[in-house]
This record gives C-alpha cells, structure tokens and sequence, in this order.
C-alpha cells in the first residue's frame, strides 16, 4: 500500500473503463489524486468544460473521500489512438510531474499510476522519471480513443455520472391537442430516454385545483421554474443519447402573452438560459379534442396561437422543425427521422 498516489488524464468522457483504472489504483493508495486535464481535441457536438468533468468525478467518488480531484489548464497532454510507435519526452515528462508535485505538496516517495501498456511502465522510461510508476490493469472493453470520438455510439460506456452531458433534448410543441404528449411518450418508449413532463398542466392540477380559472400572471414564473427543474431531473438520469421534453419555455410565454396580455421577463429569461437542443413543432392540424382544460379550439384560435408560437420561436432566435402531417403516426415516422438524424447521426435515406 502507497501513501500517496496520481492519477492524470483527459476523462472526456469519463467512461466505466476509467472509472475501474481509477478503483484498481485506489485501492493501492491510501491517498489518491486524479488530475484532469483540457482535451486537445474536445468533440464538436459536446461543450464539456473542465468543472463539467470535475464534477463528474466528484459526484462519482463523492462517498470515496481518499479520492481527491483537481484540475488543471496548464499541463497538455496528447491524445492517441494507439500506444504504438509513442516517443515519451523524459525532460518534459519530468518537469510536468515536477509542477504537480509541488502544486499538490506531494511527498517524494509519491507513485504515478499509468495502464500497463502505457508507455511511461516501459522500464527504460520509468526508470528515469521523477516518480515511481505502478501500472492498473488494461480495460480492454473500454477504448478511451474510440469513446471520445463517438459518444453516442458507446453510451452504455459512458459513466452515468457523465451522461447528463452527452444527451440532448429534443421538446415537441404545438397547440392544444396537436399531439405532444402522446408523441413525447412514443418516442421516450421507443428510444428508452428520460422524458420531462409539461409542468402547465401538472401544475393547474396540484396548485389551481384542476382548472385554469384561478390561472394568473404570477403563475408562470413557478411553471417555468419547475419546467427547467424537471428538464434538469430528465438530463441528469438520462437513459438516452436523447431526452425528450413536453413543450418548452416559449410554449408558456405563448400561453402567457394569449391569456395575460403581456410577456413574462422570467420565462423569457428562461427561453434564453435553459437553451434546449432541438426542437421539434407540431402544426395544428389534427382534430380538436377537449379534455376539460383546454380552451383554445376553434380555427381562428388555433392559428392565432401557432403563429404566436412563431413569432416568439423568431425573437428568440431558435428555428424548430416543423412537422405539418395531419396523419399521428406519419409525425411520429417524421419524428424518428429527426432524431436518427441529428442526433443519433444515421444517414436517412429520402422518400
């Protein structure tokens, strides 16, 4: 057993593989640091910052407490896609190592853990390095290079304490009774994704009694409010690369500026802040059906509220893909297409 011991790397994403390197040197070390570091090429679909991944970690080994984590923009180190043919730079190797040691106070007699096939065990490497290297075990179900360039095609890979990352969400919006709901929970089924509720609705029944007649202005900050919290509860569980959402924030400033008059400055705060992924819009076109709270059903108002929906989708700056087939299983269809599109990368082929 080692008193102190260093772990470094990218963990972008942290994977399971890391995850049991990580345990394998923890249990060697009574005391175990783990440096992260920037990626050199951090994927384009993915805004990961250093703090995302420290948390991660954290909340990863949060009941681990020998385990400490920190982070750092100075230190750079390569990405590869094979340990083969690796030149290793032992001045500079060293005097990386030299930095961390004295940022962390570590003692001399402080070990690096590296996999075994990482170039540093090479005995005629490790030999001239500052610190005593100690290899974990290869994991060679978990290919590091091959998870960070592609995600989503090794979700189950992912820590779960990182998938709340790696999934996007994808809301479905429209007018009364075009749908959403029902096509929220076909698609959450069909994908096996976390899925957030339409909080308007929820919160008529626990807040107003079940109907919208005591509905007021001073309402739609807690809705909104609760919407991002349910958004965030679905992100952070998520089962999926996709997480899907009833309606969004630009839905409850629509049903504010219809019924109040006037917009509300904390839902736009929200249509800004809690950016959703994508969006999909159903038209209103399919037939009326009054479940007891809805109240917008004829024509001239169904329309008047889509084309309210688009202009705030326009101030707002976001461009949702419409869905305009009157048919319910043809949106669903058109729906899959989206998702296995721009989210799942599938190439689909046209009709």
């Amino acid at each position: 057993m080692y008193d102190n011991g260093l772990m470094i790397g990218h963990f972008e994403p942290l994977h399971l593989g890391q995850m049991r390197s990580i345990l394998d040197a923890a249990g060697q070390a009574k005391s175990l640091h783990i440096i992260i570091t920037a990626h050199p090429s951090p994927h384009p679909d993915f805004t990961i910052t250093l703090q995302d991944k420290a948390r991660w970690l954290q909340m990863a080994c949060a009941d681990l407490p020998f385990i400490h984590i920190h982070t750092t923009h100075e230190i750079e180190l390569p990405l590869h896609d094979s340990f083969d043919d690796i030149k290793i730079d032992v001045p500079a190797s060293n005097a990386r190592l030299q930095r961390l040691i004295a940022a962390l106070n570590l003692p001399a007699e402080a070990v690096l853990f590296v996999a075994d096939n990482h170039p540093l065990a090479q005995s005629d490497i490790h030999e001239q390095l500052l610190m005593t290297v100690v290899t974990t075990p290869l994991q060679p179900e978990f290919d590091s290079y091959a998870i960070a360039c592609d995600p989503i095609a090794h979700w189950s890979a992912i820590h779960p304490q990182a998938r709340g990352d790696y999934t996007k969400t994808v809301a479905i919006v429209g007018g009364e009774s075009s749908g959403k709901t029902t096509l929220v929970h076909k698609l959450a089924n069909y994908y096996g994704a976390s899925f957030a509720l339409e909080m308007g609705r929820l919160y008529v029944g626990t807040d107003l009694g079940g109907s919208e007649i005591g509905l007021q202005y001073s309402d739609y900050g807690p809705i909104a409010l609760d919407h991002a919290q349910a958004i965030r509860d679905a992100t952070a569980v998520a089962t999926a690369p996709v997480t899907i959402v009833d309606t969004d924030f630009v839905t409850t400033q629509a049903f504010c500026e219809e019924y109040e008059g006037r917009t509300h400055p904390f839902v736009t705060a929200s249509i800004d802040e809690f950016r959703l992924d994508h969006t999909i819009m159903l038209d209103n076109n399919t037939p009326w059906v009054d479940d007891g709270m809805r109240s917008l059903g004829d024509p001239n108002a169904r329309g008047r509220f889509e084309q309210r929906l688009i202009d705030i989708f326009a101030r707002h700056d976001i461009a949702p893909y419409l869905i305009d087939e009157p048919d319910y299983d043809a949106r669903y269809q058109q729906a899959l297409r989206f998702i296995d599109q721009y989210i799942y990368g599938k190439n689909i082929p046209k009709s």
